[in-house]
């Protein structure tokens, strides 16, 4: 197994901790956690950008497992739009509809930064209708967002266009450079946050093909 999820610490934007109890005072530890719905590794939901009211409760759980392609595209320059074109022969060829796409852009090393929001490799709208076209189920990105999240236009547009389709959306992966098979058993388990735009998720692989 393979975790792919951010640890939420003091480099995780929108997210924020205090203590609400201690052992030696209260008998116990405990904290009280403030938390952005799109922090971290997380999920988002069609409500999100407004193409349905499907909220993060209501995706299926059967729908938060599937099997995924992992593109390597850790070559791919600060701030491109990243094409069907740059996908290794065997996804073209052999993604099957139903399946999901995960992009390793190694961009979760930029934790911390001010790139790592603001210099994104971001999908494309011809990667984004590809997608669409093959009837991808999930796209799982390392990034905060699929799309330029400084370009309001685009970033709509990309996620109404994968949202609108069906197509689940996980940003926010990290450790993909671990996994050694081009096809995972990948998982990402959001909170049931009820009416819920995106919430965090737990994402990993369980097996490898």
């Amino acid at each position: 197994m393979t975790d792919l999820t951010l640890s939420f610490d003091e480099k995780i934007s929108g997210f924020t901790w205090k203590d609400a109890k201690e052992l030696d005072k209260d008998g116990w530890n405990a904290r009280n956690l403030q938390i952005y719905s799109h922090a971290g590794t997380h999920m988002d939901a069609p409500r999100h950008f407004g193409v349905s009211e499907t909220s993060i409760d209501e995706i299926p759980l059967e729908s938060c497992r599937v099997k995924a392609w992992v593109a390597n595209l850790e070559n791919v320059p600060a701030g491109s739009l990243i094409g069907p074109h740059q996908l290794n022969t065997s996804i073209l060829k052999n993604l099957q509809p139903g399946e999901g796409l995960l992009l390793h852009t190694g961009w979760s090393k930029k934790i911390g930064t001010d790139a790592y929001r603001n210099e994104l490799p971001r999908v494309s709208e011809s990667l984004a209708r590809w997608c669409v076209a093959r009837q991808v189920s999930l796209l799982g990105v390392e990034p905060p967002s699929v799309a330029d999240v400084n370009n309001l236009e685009e970033v709509t547009r990309i996620h109404q266009i994968l949202l609108g389709s069906g197509i689940i959306i996980v940003e926010g992966l990290t450790n993909l450079e671990s996994l050694s098979s081009k096809l995972v058993d990948f998982w990402a388990i959001p909170l049931k946050v009820s009416r819920g735009d995106g919430a965090p998720c737990r994402a990993f692989v369980l097996s490898e093909s």
